[in-house]
């Protein structure tokens, strides 16, 4: 793994040194930009539209744009000091239930080891914290980004989140288009629980797969194979207005297909976790169910 940080983790006068690693990595396809006319990939060029010239590493700088057309420039060393203190150290403001952050704080995971003599203190950060069943908080700065962040144990190893700070949320109220409270229909209500629940599953994160990236490869193993290649047309989309159609019919799709148990009985077999077998007119309740 390449290291994407280096520094220590500090709770009260505890200093743990660590080195970060991305835990996740981008499975996304990248393109690049070719000449039709000869087949080449275009370059990134560092262009001036006012001189109309090239411009070299050496001569940009940063600029923070205050009014329009109007910027204040900074040095790469007003910068690189600014935040110097900041990038070596990931300070734990506190300790709290991870059961208490909504999901949309969290960006991005990493994995910490230790780093040369940290390993006593990284074994005892990391048993303290997994046997309090506390979180910490903390601060900390990658390649100049400020973010907080939540750390954690995962299988033996300390594990940070980046995350969002409160004002980087934007507020639901802004969400344009939102509904209404309404009165909701019951049965409409029932019918949506009862999907709910036939769709229920353990949580099985193997299951769930990238269809677009590996049908691009297919795609992509295809052309450079030589291959001819024909897209089936897309599948249109069956627009129900009916909202209680559409709910009968996912219901429907959504039953397991029936089995034929060892006496001969027609039983259905439920691949999900907590799905209720329902009695109908052409499927027998299964043996010591009762009766929806």
């Amino acid at each position: 793994m390449h290291t994407v940080w280096k520094g220590a983790i500090s709770f009260g006068l505890v200093h743990v040194p660590v080195k970060m690693f991305s835990a996740t990595e981008d499975k996304d396809i990248s393109m690049k930009y070719i000449h039709k006319k000869c087949g080449s990939s275009l370059s990134y060029v560092r262009r001036c539209p006012v001189c109309e010239e090239d411009v070299a590493w050496e001569d940009i700088t940063k600029g923070y744009e205050y009014e329009k057309g109007k910027y204040v420039l900074f040095e790469k060393q007003e910068l690189e000091q600014l935040s110097a203190q900041a990038e070596r150290n990931i300070i734990i403001l506190d300790f709290v239930d991870l059961h208490e952050i909504d999901p949309i704080y969290f960006q991005k995971t990493y994995y910490l080891s230790p780093d040369q003599t940290g390993s006593n203190a990284y074994k005892l950060l990391m048993e303290a914290m997994l046997q309090s069943g506390k979180i910490g908080i903390a601060k900390v700065a990658i390649r100049s980004k400020s973010s907080l962040a939540a750390i954690r144990v995962m299988d033996g190893c300390l594990a940070i989140e980046t995350m969002f700070f409160p004002d980087e949320i934007r507020p639901i109220a802004q969400v344009p288009n939102l509904p209404e409270a309404a009165v909701v229909n019951d049965k409409e209500l029932t019918m949506a629980k009862l999907l709910i629940e036939q769709l229920s599953t353990p949580f099985e994160p193997i299951k769930y797969k990238d269809d677009y990236r590996e049908n691009l490869q297919t795609l992509i193993s295809q052309k450079v194979a030589g291959e001819e290649v024909t897209l089936a047309p897309a599948k249109q989309e069956n627009n129900v207005i009916d909202l209680m159609a559409a709910l009968q019919a996912s219901i429907e799709a959504a039953k397991p297909a029936p089995m034929i148990t060892d006496t001969g009985e027609a039983t259905k077999a439920s691949t999900r976790g907590k799905a209720k077998t329902t009695k109908s007119k052409t499927t027998a309740t299964p043996k010591g169910k009762k009766k929806a």
